[in-house]
């Protein structure tokens, strides 16, 4: 199957172990993937803040660049939502009935996870990664594309894993693409929010499909100095058990920290992350 790998903006510029992730895992699994470096953005930003005229070259281009796979899988829900949802909407408000065929004829968009489920069939990717994790499913994910336990499926079947359940994890991390730049206050809040159910459950490592989310609520558990880690999906089923001091992901970067429990940061002791985080509250309407 020859799959083509749509990195997103995001994840090319600030997260490339993902996307390195992607591959390894999809050819462990017997696919055959390219990365069209002729991919350019989506067009989400430009779209959610108002300005649809000047998605229409992004849209041409992505079914152009995507043309003839059998294919396109993302590490981004938001994204996949995006082209799966609102392309459709761009090409028609257009007035370009080449467009909108065009946008007719894309292989279908995939989120990884529905991937993996509904396409290959498999919830056992052969991973392994021996930490307490929690997931967070994020907005788009959950609410647009309606990936639904997909994520949770294939967590729970990695090898040596504790998977912990997220309080109140459907609630929105406060991100949002440029709602976090327009609405700031409301943003952190939300984020602090999500930030003390995370810590609620005692995991080294909070993963999630989304990058976008994973760097909002990482930069707060940074920042509070939580000792807590954030991991996309993909690089945890991309990772297998390997011989100390190997890459857990064959040949994908494993995140500082995130090793064999020995190697694992201690964590901040509760109260003194629990002091902070009545601090950031205070500080937000």
């Amino acid at each position: 199957m020859r799959i083509a790998l749509f990195i997103t903006c995001l994840t090319d510029t600030l997260f490339p172990a993902t996307g390195r992730a992607v591959v390894t895992l999809l050819e462990r699994l017997g696919c055959e993937v390219d990365f069209p470096r002729e991919q350019t953005c989506c067009g989400q930003m430009h779209f959610n803040t108002g300005y649809q005229r000047e998605c229409v070259p992004l849209v041409r281009r992505f079914g152009e660049v995507f043309a003839g796979y059998d294919a396109v899988v993302t590490p981004s829900g938001s994204c996949a939502a995006m082209v799966r949802d609102h392309h459709g909407r761009v090409a028609e408000a257009s007035g370009e009935p080449r467009l909108s065929a065009a946008v007719r004829k894309t292989p279908h968009v995939y989120e990884l996870s529905e991937f993996l489920v509904d396409v290959l069939g498999v919830t056992d990717v052969g991973a392994y990664f021996p930490h307490r994790v929690t997931y967070h499913p994020t907005c788009h994910s959950l609410r647009m594309l309606g990936v639904g336990d997909r994520p949770l499926a294939l967590l729970r079947a990695v090898r040596g894993m504790e998977l912990v359940e997220l309080p109140a994890a459907d609630q929105c991390c406060g991100f949002g693409g440029t709602f976090a730049l327009k609405n700031a206050d409301t943003s952190v809040a939300m984020a602090t929010d999500k930030v003390r159910h995370v810590l609620d459950t005692g995991a080294q490592v909070l993963c999630a499909g989304d990058n976008s989310c994973l760097m909002h609520i990482g930069g707060m558990l940074s920042r509070l100095r939580a000792g807590v880690r954030t991991l996309h999906l993909a690089e945890i089923l991309a990772s297998t058990e390997a011989p100390p001091g190997l890459s857990a992901t064959e040949g994908c970067p494993t995140p500082e920290g995130v090793r064999p429990p020995a190697a694992a940061p201690a964590p901040v002791p509760r109260h003194r992350t629990a002091d902070r985080l009545r601090i950031e509250r205070t500080r937000t309407p």
